[in-house]
C-alpha cells in the first residue's frame, strides 16, 4: 500500500508541476495576480508530494520489501542500515527520484524565501523551475519507474554494488545532486530574466545565493568523491580524470565563473550577457553529467546505467532546455546592455580574466571527455584521453588563475593603479618565491611541479590574508574592525586560501609521492621513505555481509611505533565482487597508505604501500573552500531584501510596465 501511495504521489507531483509550469507564466504575461499567486503553493505541494514519494521508496529499502524490483536488485537483508538507506539513490531509478526531489526543493526555497522578488519575476522563475521538474518527472514515470513490482518476490535481494557500501560514497551523491540540481535555479532565474527583459544589480543579488549554495554542495560532493576514490579503490590516487569525475568538475568550474561574474552584475551592472550565458551553460553541463552517467556512451566506474534509450531521453531534455535557453538569449540580447564602464586595470577586468580562464579550462575538460566518443563516431577509431592530456592542458590555466587572484582582489572597482594594488603584496610575493625556491633546493628530483605548487599556495593564502587586513583601514583597533568585516569578505578570503591549500596538496602528492610494491612474508619488515613496516599477521574476518582478508601491519620510525594498520581485501558473496579497503596512517604532513593483495605461491602476500606528502591538504582545502562559500552565503546582505528597483504598481500589487 505504501509503495502504491509513493507511485501515486509521484504522478500527482507531475500533474502539479504541469500546472505550475503554465498557469503562473500566463499570469505573469497577462498581469493577472491570481494566476501568478498559483506558483508558490504549487511549488510547496509539488515538493511535499515528491518528498512523500521518496519517503515511500526509502521505507521499502529499510524494510527490505523485495516485492519492489528496485529493492531486490539493490539491497539485501544482511546489509547494514546505512547502506539500506543509501541504496535508495545508489541506482539509476532512485538517484533520478532524488534528483527530481531536489529540483522541487529548490523551487520550494524560491517560494519560501522569494518574498522580495517582483511578483512577475517570481512567477516566471517558479514556472521555469517547474518545467525542469516536468521533464524529469516524465523521464522517471515513463522510462525509470522506481516503484515497479516483482510478480514473484524473492526471499532476498541481490545486494548493492559493494563499491558503494562506504560512508564516503553514501553521502557523495546527495551533495553532488544538491550542486547539480541547484544550478537549475540559476537557469530558471536567467530564463525568467530574459522573458522579463530585466537583468540589473538586484537580479545579480537574487541569483548569487542560489549559485553559492549549488557551488558549496558541488564542492563538498566532489571532495567526498575524491576522498572515496583515494582510500576505497586501492590505487592511491585522488583524481583519475574519469568521464564522470569530469562531468561534476565542469559545472563546478562554470559555477565559479558565474559566481564572480554575478558580482560584477551586482556591483557594476556589467557582464550581463556573459552572466546569463554562464547560468544557462552551468545547468547544461549538469544535465550533460546526467547523460554521461546514464547513457552508457562513456565507460566509467561511477556510471549508474548503460541504457541507450534512457540516454536519448536525457539527451532530448538537455537539447530542449539548452536550445530553448540559448535561443531566448539570442532573441533578447538587446535588453542586456551593460551600464558600468571600467578601465583595463580594474577589478572588473581581472574578474573577466578569471572568467575566461575558468571557461576555457572547462572547455578543455569537456573536449578531453567527449573526444573518445567523437573519434569513434566520426573516424571509427577507439582512443582514450587520459591524465597526461588533462594535466598538461588544464594545469596552465589554474596556474594563471592562481597568479591573478590576489592581485585582482586588491584592485578597486571601475579604475585602479596596478602599482598601488601590488604594493601591499610585495612582501608576500617574496615570501612565496622563497618557499618555492626552498622546496626546489630540498627535493631530490628536479621536477618543477612541487615548488611551483607550494609557491602558488603560499601566494594565494598570504594574498588572501593581506586582502582581509587591507580592508581594516588604518589607525588603531584594526583587529576589532577585522572581526567586524562582512562575512562575504571573510568567505572570499577563506575560499581563496582553501584553493591555495588544495593546490599545495595536489602538487606535493604528484611530485613527491613514493610507492613500493612487493611480496611480504608474515613477520617480515621493509622500508618506505624512512618508515619501517612489518606485516605482523593476516587473518580471515567475517563482516555483516562480506568476508575479509585482513592484514595487521605495524608502522614505526626510528624504532618508535607509530600505528598499527589493518588493510583489507573484502569479498561480498551475494554480489560476488571483491573490494579493496586501504589502511591509512593520516598525518598533517603525510599519509602512509597500505593495501594488501592476494596470497602468493611462496606463502607471502602482495603488499602495496605509498608515502603521500600533504595528501590531506587536498581535502582540507576543499573543506575551506566550502566553508568560505558558507560564510559568504550567511552574509546579512543575502538574508534581507535585495535592493530591488522601485517601479510603479497597479492594482493587485503588480508592477506596471
Amino acid at each position: 500500500m505504501i509503495i502504491e501511495f509513493g507511485h501515486f504521489a509521484l504522478i500527482l507531483a507531475f500533474l502539479v508541476a504541469c500546472v505550475q509550469a503554465i498557469v503562473p507564466l500566463v499570469g505573469a504575461h497577462r498581469r493577472w495576480p491570481g494566476w501568478m499567486a498559483v506558483a508558490a503553493p504549487a511549488a510547496n505541494v509539488q515538493f511535499l508530494l515528491t518528498a512523500a514519494s521518496f519517503a515511500a521508496l526509502t521505507y521499502a529499502f529499510v524494510m527490505s520489501d523485495f516485492s519492489v524490483r528496485l529493492v531486490t536488485i539493490n539491497s539485501h537483508t544482511d546489509k547494514p542500515l546505512l547502506y539500506k538507506i543509501t541504496g535508495v539513490w545508489g541506482n539509476h531509478e532512485g538517484s533520478m527520484l532524488l534528483w527530481v526531489l531536489i529540483v522541487t526543493l529548490f523551487g520550494a526555497f524560491a517560494a519560501w524565501f522569494g518574498g522580495n522578488l517582483p511578483p512577475t519575476l517570481k512567477a516566471r522563475v517558479l514556472s521555469v523551475q517547474a518545467m525542469v521538474g516536468v521533464a524529469f518527472f516524465a523521464f522517471i514515470l515513463f522510462t525509470s519507474n522506481p516503484f515497479l513490482r516483482m510478480q514473484v518476490p524473492p526471499f532476498d535481494g541481490q545486494d548493492l554494488n559493494p563499491l558503494l557500501q562506504d560512508p564516503g560514497l553514501a553521502f557523495h551523491p546527495p551533495f553532488l545532486y544538491l550542486g547539480y540540481v541547484g544550478l537549475s535555479m540559476t537557469f530558471s532565474f536567467a530564463v525568467a530574466a530574459l522573458i522579463e527583459g530585466r537583468v540589473d544589480a538586484a537580479w545579480g543579488r537574487w541569483v548569487r545565493p542560489y549559485t553559492l549554495a549549488a557551488w558549496i554542495f558541488l564542492t563538498i560532493g566532489i571532495g567526498l568523491g575524491s576522498w572515496w576514490a583515494y582510500y576505497e579503490l586501492g590505487w592511491g590516487g585522488f583524481w583519475f580524470w574519469d568521464p564522470v569525475e569530469n562531468a561534476s568538475f565542469m559545472p563546478w568550474l562554470i559555477a565559479v565563473a558565474l559566481l564572480h561574474s554575478a558580482i560584477v552584475v551586482e556591483k557594476r551592472e556589467s557582464l550581463k550577457s556573459w552572466t546569463i550565458l554562464l547560468a544557462i551553460i552551468a545547468f547544461g553541463f549538469s544535465m550533460i553529467g546526467a547523460f554521461i552517467t546514464r547513457s552508457g556512451v562513456l565507460t566509467s566506474v561511477h556510471a549508474f546505467a548503460t541504457d541507450p534509450e534512457r540516454g536519448m531521453f536525457l539527451l532530448m531534455i538537455t537539447a530542449v532546455f539548452m536550445l530553448g535557453g540559448l535561443t531566448l538569449f539570442a532573441a533578447r540580447a538587446n535588453v542586456l546592455q551593460a551600464k558600468g564602464v571600467f578601465s583595463v586595470v580594474s577589478r572588473e577586468s581581472f574578474l573577466v580574466a578569471n572568467n575566461v580562464l575558468l571557461a576555457v579550462s572547462a572547455f578543455v575538460v569537456f573536449v578531453g571527455t567527449i573526444w573518445p566518443l567523437v573519434s569513434e563516431m566520426l573516424f571509427d577509431r577507439k582512443l582514450s584521453v587520459g591524465a597526461p592530456f588533462f594535466n598538461m592542458a588544464f594545469t596552465p590555466f589554474m596556474v594563471a588563475l592562481g597568479l591573478l587572484l590576489p592581485v585582482g582582489a586588491m584592485l578597486p572597482w571601475k579604475r585602479g593603479a596596478l602599482s598601488k594594488a601590488i604594493r601591499p603584496l610585495r612582501l608576500v610575493f617574496v615570501l612565496s618565491v622563497a618557499i618555492g625556491v626552498l622546496a626546489w633546493a630540498m627535493q631530490t628530483g628536479r621536477s618543477g611541479l612541487g615548488p611551483v605548487g607550494l609557491f602558488l599556495a603560499a601566494w594565494l593564502v598570504s594574498g588572501a590574508a593581506v586582502d582581509l587586513w587591507s580592508r581594516t583601514g588604518r589607525g588603531e583597533n584594526r583587529l576589532g574592525r577585522l572581526a567586524r568585516l562582512p562575512r562575504a569578505d571573510w568567505g572570499k578570503a577563506v575560499a581563496h586560501a582553501g584553493f591555495g591549500i588544495t593546490i599545495a596538496g595536489v602538487a606535493a602528492m604528484m611530485a613527491w609521492k613514493t610507492e613500493d610494491i612487493r611480496v611480504v612474508q608474515e613477520g617480515e619488515s621493509f622500508e618506505l621513505s624512512g618508515f619501517t613496516l612489518v606485516l605482523e599477521d593476516v587473518q580471515e574476518v567475517q563482516g555483516p555481509n562480506y568476508v575479509s582478508t585482513m592484514g595487521q601491519v605495524s608502522l614505526s620510525r626510528d624504532g618508535t611505533e607509530i600505528a598499527t594498520l589493518y588493510p583489507e581485501k573484502r569479498f561480498y558473496p551475494v554480489a560476488r565482487m571483491p573490494t579493496t579497503e586501504a589502511a591509512l596512517d593520516i598525518g598533517f604532513w603525510r599519509d602512509v597508505y597500505v593495501v594488501i593483495g592476494d596470497p602468493q605461491s611462496n606463502g607471502g602476500w602482495a603488499v602495496r604501500t605509498y608515502y603521500k606528502p600533504l595528501a590531506n591538504w587536498i581535502w582540507g582545502g576543499s573543506i575551506l573552500m566550502a566553508l568560505g562559500g558558507a560564510l559568504s552565503l550567511s552574509d546579512r546582505r543575502y538574508r534581507i531584501a535585495a535592493g530591488a528597483r522601485k517601479t510603479p504598481t497597479v492594482a493587485g500589487g503588480v508592477p506596471a510596465e
